[in-house]
């Protein structure tokens, strides 16, 4: 007997956690509340939130580290679709399936296989949400059309990432010295994710094509400028950080991607083949963002903030000033500081996102995991110095770090998108 359409609105629901609580927000924003609702993409949407339960279920891993997952799978359900109903370039494969055939099969098929394949343990839970999206196809030639086309897209993928590096030792080997990175307390961890500045790309062709130019000289101006700033803004105790400062540093500590997207496609009246593409090219470039800001902190090493005013009498700059007692406002992730990878990934969400639309506006609805709020950003410009000043008012991150990452995220999203994902010629 097939699932009632009720019942399967209600689990996507569930599954979707879109809900959010509303709150006192900057200027720069608004709130919003994202509504769930059956739409053509919506096969999509919940695979890409089963995505992130199925690869972390306990919320241990870091966006970086699981943005990897969201990329292959949506690059295979990407596939999946655009090769039964065209309009765009498939992702590094050249195969079709019949036009008959079922793209949501397909879909709901490529992904279950790659997680499958990633997560074997996983296999109860995934089985049961299999279950659930073939139940909305109708039985029948086009169903089992879509489900062996599915399968041929997921085994493209995984044959695609095999031995692509993650999880892989790659080692810090940089010397201590004055500058460098180093342990930071409380918890005084080694590099974490240091095999995210490795990782195959998806899309760029080398870990190091967008690296940037070098941090400012410890000797120089600008480092203690940007020192000066975070110091005041950042620390645990700061007396010149702002409530809305305070709020926003909390906010990006982690977001919604996967939640926002789904809330994009519904809003935009996005059918299958558009939802589908949007999730496979912001899930792809954030992962290659990811890729250049790490290749960057494995590459120049910088010692993080906290590190570096406890310890400015011994960077030669008469213009810093130490306090061996300063401690920053938010737990300092370890690895270095430059590039920051979250505001990399949201210099690349913005640039694909207003490529992929044709809307003048961002319209970015986006919430906080942390907070349980949602933001909604319709300037671009609002989006990325937001996310900048979270990091340098949580006081983990310089200036230089920051901005220099949004320029990094915006020309990586830049070269990805002129080169994937673009229609087909009619």
């Amino acid at each position: 007997m097939r699932t009632s359409s009720r019942r399967v609105l209600a689990a996507a629901a569930a599954l979707l956690g879109l809900t959010a609580t509303a709150a006192a927000l900057p200027a720069s924003v608004a709130q919003a509340e994202p509504a769930v609702s059956a739409t053509p993409g919506a096969v999509i949407a919940d695979w890409a939130r089963l995505t992130g339960e199925v690869v972390d279920p306990e919320g241990k891993l870091n966006s970086s580290e699981t943005s990897i997952w969201h990329a292959v799978v949506s690059a295979g359900m990407y596939n999946a679709v655009v090769g039964i109903e065209g309009r765009y370039e498939p992702y590094h494969w050249n195969e079709r399936g019949p036009g008959s055939a079922s793209p949501v099969a397909a879909a709901a098929t490529a992904a279950h296989d790659m997680l499958l394949h990633f997560f074997p343990k996983a296999k109860p839970r995934l089985e049961s949400a299999y279950a659930a999206s073939l139940a909305e196809v109708p039985d029948g030639a086009a169903e089992q059309a879509g489900v062996e086309f599915g399968r041929r897209a997921a085994a493209h993928m995984v044959t695609l990432r095999k031995d692509d590096g993650v999880g892989v030792q790659v080692p810090f080997t940089t010397s201590p010295s004055v500058g460098v990175w180093r342990p930071t307390p409380p918890a005084q961890q080694p590099f974490t994710s240091s095999w995210l500045g490795r990782l195959r790309p998806m899309l760029i062709e080398r870990s190091d094509s967008f690296r940037p130019a070098a941090p400012p000289a410890l000797t120089s101006a600008r480092y203690a400028a940007d020192l000066h700033e975070v110091q005041a803004v950042g620390g645990k105790t700061s007396t010149v950080r702002t409530p809305e400062q305070t709020e926003t540093a909390r906010f990006f500590t982690t977001v919604d991607l996967q939640g926002a997207l789904a809330d994009r496609a519904e809003r935009h009246g996005l059918d299958l083949v558009d939802t589908a593409r949007l999730f496979a090219a912001v899930n792809t470039v954030q992962v290659d963002a990811a890729i250049a800001a790490w290749d960057a902190k494995l590459h120049y090493g910088s010692w993080r903030p906290v590190t570096a005013i406890r310890e400015a009498e011994n960077d030669g700059n008469p213009l810093t000033e130490a306090d061996p007692a300063w401690e920053p406002f938010l737990i300092t992730p370890s690895h270095p500081d430059y590039l920051s990878g979250h505001t990399t990934t949201a210099g690349a969400l913005v640039r694909t996102l207003m490529t992929l639309s044709d809307h003048p506006t961002l319209d970015l609805r986006i919430t906080s995991v942390m907070l349980k709020k949602t933001r909604h950003y319709q300037v671009p410009g609002h989006y990325t110095s937001d996310v900048e000043g979270a990091r340098m008012w949580g006081g983990i991150h310089t200036r230089t770090a920051n901005e220099t990452g949004t320029m990094t995220g915006e020309r990586v999203a830049a070269w990805a998108l002129a080169r994937h994902f673009r229609p087909v010629a009619a």
